[in-house]
């Protein structure tokens, strides 16, 4: 082979590299949750907290990477006196799922509910001592089925998803008391 033909050789080799790992990245880029209940940065209504009927809230996601085989979502709050309290642990949500209705029962597409920091399983809305606080709904494309486990905490389930994270996205909610 002449110098010629091992230079475009080389050359098309790193042209799909490149073009894969671009294109990788713009799925990543392109991972998005958001709810019609609030906005990112904007306050959560008062439905889906303890002040009220402390149900979840609507949830929807598209631009996950096409081989997602399952998600995960952690609903976090940063700003706890006591260090980040998790609201709502909830794997093993099919790949083919792209929403969560309002209160949706996780029966209906066979998920899994994990364990918040009140060691109960299921959501459990923001509700701050005092002051304004952030609440962080992180949401996990992954390359495997979760975890069959019943009942891992926020902790064992990031433990279990390492390596697999294809992409994540957050969607951060304010609520004051």
């Amino acid at each position: 082979m002449n110098i010629q033909k091992r230079i475009r050789s080389c050359f098309l080799f790193l042209m799909l590299f490149l073009g894969a790992s671009i294109a990788k990245s713009q799925t990543v880029n392109n991972f998005k949750l958001i709810s019609s209940a609030f906005s990112n940065g904007k306050p959560i209504p008062a439905r889906y907290t303890c002040d009220s009927t402390n149900v979840s809230p609507p949830l929807s996601w598209y631009g996950f990477p096409e081989k997602t085989k399952s998600f995960a979502i952690i609903l976090d709050d940063p700003d706890a006196p006591m260090g980040t309290w998790v609201h709502w642990v909830i794997y093993n949500i099919p790949g083919t799922v792209t929403s969560l209705e309002e209160k949706k029962g996780i029966a209906d597409f066979k998920a899994t509910d994990g364990l918040n920091s009140w060691d109960e399983k299921g959501y459990n809305g923001p509700c701050p001592p005092g002051g304004t606080h952030r609440y962080i709904f992180t949401i996990y494309a992954l390359d495997i089925s979760s975890p069959q486990k019943e009942g891992m905490n926020r902790e064992e389930l990031v433990e279990a998803m390492k390596g697999h994270i294809l992409a994540e996205t957050t969607l951060t909610g304010l609520f004051r008391t």
